[in-house]
C-alpha cells in the first residue's frame, strides 16, 4: 500500500453512503481521493493529518439539492453555515430563480422578495460583481471562487424567461413567447446543459413575487406565466440528456402536480427525472402527503416516471417579524400588506377598516385553498416591545382583551412592525406522519432553502436532524431504518439521482467526508440561535449550531471543519470545494 497519505482518518465506524452494513475501517486520501479503505492501520508519512475517528461514524459528506445559496456564495463562498453540518455539496439555482442570466436589477427584482433576503445587498453585489453575460461564463465564474462546500446548479426559467422576453413582457399574461424567443430559450438551455447545469426549475406557485420598486413589483416570478406548452417544449431538451426538471407546483390549488406527473412519465419514451416540493404534513391539510405520496408511487410504478418528492426529516416551523413571512402571500389581503415596504404606509393599511374586514374573510375563509394552517392559536410572541405579551399566542391575548384574534395581530404588527417576533409550525409537527415521510421510496431527503428566509427558518443541519430521529427511535425500539440506509438517503442516493460525482465514499472516490461523534447527535441539534452572516451587513440569521456532533469535514481531501468549527482558510482560498458539473 503506498504513502505517505495526505490525511488518515482512524478507527472509525465507517459507512460508505451506498446502504453497506457499517464496519471498522481506516481511510487514507491523497490528492482529494479515497485511495485507501483498510482494516489494518495505514502508514503515515512525516506531512500526514491523522485524524482520530474512535467512536465516531466516518460518512460521505452530506448533499444539500435545495439551496438558494446563489447570492451568498457570491458574498461568503465558505457557506459556512451549512459545511459546518458536514454539507459538503450545495445545490442551488432552485424555483425557477438563478443568478446565472439577466440584468442585475431584474435578478434582484426576482430573488429578495421571494427568498427574504436584504435587496439593497443583493441589488449592490450584483451591479458591483457581475461580470459574466452567459450560463456558461457563470459556471466559469464560479469555478474560480474560494468555496467551501462543492456546488452545483440549475438554471432558473424565471431567469430564462425574463431575460429573452424582457422583465415586463414575462410578467404579461397577455404576452406570449414568439417562435424566436422560444428557440432563443431553448439554444441557452442546450447551452446551460452543455456547460454541465444538472436540469432546469420552474416555478407555478404565485406566492412568489416580484420585489423592487417598478410598477411590476408585487406580480408573481415570470416562470407562473408560462403555458405548459413552453414549458414541455424545454423539458424536451431535459429528457433528451437525462437531466432534472425541478418545480414547485401550485400547491395551493395542487391540480398541476398531475402535470409534473405526466411530463415525467415514460411508458414511449424516456423518462424525466422531476422532482417536485414537497412531501409534508401540514397543520393545514393533514390528507395531503398521504395523497402526493400515492400518486408519486402510482407514477413511478405504472407510468414508468421518475419522480421524487423533496422532504425535510424535521419539523417544519417559521418565525416572523411583524407580517414579514412568506405564507401571508398565499391570500390577497395578506399580499396587498407585503406590496408595500413603506412601514408608515403598511401601518396606515393595517389600521383600515375595510382592509381589516378583507383580511378576517380571508384568514377565515373556507372556500379559498391554503397551505398555512391560519390558526392564531398555533403562535407563540417571542419578543415584543410590550412584554407582557411575550410567550403568549395571539389567541390568548385576544381572549384576555376580549376583543378580535385578527384585530389584535393586525393592531400589533401596525404598532411594532418588525420589533414583533412571533413563532409558529406549518407542519411535520406528528412524530409517526413524519416517520413515514422520510421512509418513503419516492422522496428526496432536502429542502432547506439554505440561504434564503434568513430571519424565519433554520433547516442547515437536517443531515443530522434525521440521523437523530433515526438514533432515537433505534434506542427506543421503534426502528424507522438503518442508520446505513438513512446516510445513503443523505448523501449517495441524492448524487446518483442528480447525476453529480458526490456522496460516495470509494477507493478513487472524492474525498468528501465526515466525521461524526454519534454522542454529539442529541437535543443540542433542535436548538436555535442567532448568528451575523458574513458579508451580509449585519443581517442576522436563524441558526443550529450542534458542534459537539461534527468532529471534522474534509472536502476534497481538504480540511475545512474540525471540533464543529469552520477553519478560517476556507472561503478565502481556493482548494476546498468545486463545482461539479453534471455527468453527460
Amino acid at each position: 500500500m503506498s504513502a505517505p497519505f495526505d490525511v488518515t482518518i482512524e478507527s472509525g465506524l465507517f459507512f460508505d453512503g451506498m446502504g453497506s452494513p457499517p464496519a471498522p475501517r481506516h481511510l487514507g486520501v491523497r490528492g482529494g481521493r479515497v485511495v485507501a479503505i483498510s482494516e489494518a492501520p495505514l502508514p503515515r508519512g512525516p506531512g500526514t493529518r491523522v485524524l482520530d475517528a474512535a467512536g465516531c461514524w466516518v460518512t460521505p459528506g452530506f448533499i444539500d439539492l435545495h439551496t438558494h445559496y446563489d447570492a451568498e456564495v457570491e458574498l461568503a463562498p465558505s457557506l459556512s453555515e451549512s459545511l459546518r453540518h458536514g454539507v459538503t455539496t450545495v445545490v442551488f439555482g432552485s424555483c425557477s430563480l438563478s443568478l446565472a442570466i439577466g440584468a442585475p436589477e431584474d435578478l434582484a427584482d426576482q430573488f429578495c422578495r421571494v427568498e427574504a433576503i436584504p435587496y439593497d445587498v443583493v441589488r449592490r453585489m450584483l451591479e458591483q460583481r457581475k461580470t459574466w453575460s452567459t450560463v456558461t461564463e457563470y459556471f466559469e465564474h464560479l469555478d474560480t471562487l474560494p468555496l467551501g462546500p462543492n456546488v452545483s446548479s440549475f438554471l432558473g426559467h424565471s431567469a430564462l424567461r425574463a431575460h429573452v422576453m424582457g422583465i415586463e413582457r414575462s410578467l404579461d399574461r397577455a404576452a406570449r413567447p414568439t417562435e424566436g424567443e422560444l428557440a432563443r430559450m431553448e439554444g441557452i438551455l442546450r447551452e446551460a446543459l452543455d456547460a454541465g447545469y444538472l436540469g432546469m426549475s420552474v416555478m407555478t406557485l404565485k406566492w412568489d413575487k416580484i420585489g423592487g420598486s417598478r410598477p411590476i413589483r408585487s406580480r408573481p416570478l415570470p416562470s407562473t406565466y408560462a403555458r405548459w406548452s413552453e414549458v414541455h417544449r424545454l423539458c424536451g431538451l431535459l429528457r433528451e440528456r437525462g437531466r432534472v426538471f425541478q418545480g414547485v407546483p401550485d400547491a395551493a390549488t395542487k391540480v398541476n402536480i398531475v402535470r409534473f406527473l405526466l411530463e415525467s412519465a415514460g411508458l414511449v419514451r424516456a423518462p424525466l427525472k422531476t422532482t417536485i416540493i414537497s412531501l409534508i404534513d401540514l397543520r393545514a391539510d393533514r390528507l395531503v402527503y398521504r395523497l402526493v405520496g400515492l400518486a408519486a408511487r402510482l407514477a413511478n410504478t405504472w407510468l414508468g416516471a421518475d419522480f421524487r418528492l423533496q422532504a425535510l426529516p424535521e419539523v417544519f416551523d417559521l418565525w416572523a417579524d411583524g407580517i414579514d413571512l412568506v405564507v401571508f402571500e398565499e391570500f390577497g389581503a395578506g399580499a396587498a400588506a407585503l406590496h408595500l415596504d413603506d412601514p408608515a404606509a403598511r401601518a396606515r393599511l393595517l389600521r383600515d377598516p375595510a382592509y381589516r374586514a378583507r383580511f378576517r374573510a380571508e384568514w377565515r375563509s373556507r372556500l379559498l385553498p391554503k397551505l398555512f394552517h391560519r390558526d392564531f392559536n398555533q403562535s407563540e410572541i417571542l419578543r415584543c416591545p410590550d412584554e407582557r405579551l411575550v410567550g403568549k399566542s395571539f389567541a390568548r391575548v385576544a381572549e384576555e382583551e376580549g376583543r378580535d384574534v385578527v384585530d389584535v395581530f393586525l393592531d400589533l404588527v401596525a404598532q411594532h412592525g418588525p420589533a414583533l417576533r412571533w413563532y409558529t409550525v406549518m407542519g411535520n409537527d406528528r412524530p409517526g406522519p413524519l416517520e413515514e415521510i422520510v421512509r418513503h421510496p419516492d422522496a428526496l431527503i432536502g429542502f432547506s432553502d439554505a440561504g434564503a428566509h434568513l430571519r424565519q427558518m433554520a433547516h442547515y443541519n437536517f443531515p443530522l436532524r434525521m440521523l437523530r430521529m433515526v438514533k432515537d427511535a433505534a434506542r427506543e425500539g421503534r426502528a424507522i431504518m438503518p442508520v446505513e440506509r438513512a446516510i445513503q438517503r443523505l448523501t449517495a442516493e441524492i448524487g446518483d439521482w442528480l447525476g453529480i460525482d458526490a456522496g460516495r465514499l470509494e477507493v478513487g472516490g472524492r474525498a468528501d467526508v465526515v466525521v461524526l461523534d454519534p454522542e454529539g447527535i442529541d437535543g443540542e441539534v433542535d436548538r436555535v440561535a442567532e448568528a451575523p452572516v458574513e458579508g451580509f451587513d449585519g443581517v442576522v440569521r436563524l441558526v443550529r449550531r450542534n458542534d459537539r456532533a461534527v468532529r471534522a469535514v474534509l472536502v476534497n481531501g481538504r480540511l475545512a471543519v474540525q471540533d464543529g468549527q469552520v477553519l478560517p482558510e476556507v472561503g478565502t482560498r481556493r482548494g476546498h470545494g468545486q463545482l461539479l458539473r453534471a455527468r453527460a
